[in-house]
């Protein structure tokens, strides 16, 4: 069975950007699905220090040929130089939900 769905995590540095983002993939069907996961905190390496911060996680579901026009939304949208969007293939999934998935995008 091809893999064809994904999740795509995005960090952000607050509810307002991460609400932003994930409205507007779902109203104009980029993305069926996106849960905001509030208060983790993220540590990481930037510019040769160890930094921490407060963020919100995006958890986008979606169908893998979205992947470049949900990127492209993210920088557009996103405060961060470097945001983090990384897409992770989802190798099974209940069918009925992925083809819930499939059925929230306008061409599919």
């Amino acid at each position: 069975m091809p893999v064809n769905h994904q999740i795509i995590l995005c960090t952000c540095p607050n509810k307002l950007t991460a609400e932003r983002i994930a409205q507007l993939l779902v109203e104009t069907k980029k993305a069926a699905c996106v849960n905001i996961l509030p208060g983790i905190t993220s540590f990481y390496s930037w510019e040769g220090q160890v930094e921490s911060a407060q963020e919100h996680l995006l958890l986008i579901k979606t169908h893998k040929d979205y992947y470049p026009v949900i990127e492209a939304t993210i920088l557009e949208l996103h405060p961060y130089d470097l945001p983090e969007i990384i897409a992770v293939p989802l190798e099974r999934g209940l069918p009925e939900y992925l083809h819930w998935i499939d059925s929230c995008h306008s061409l599919k």
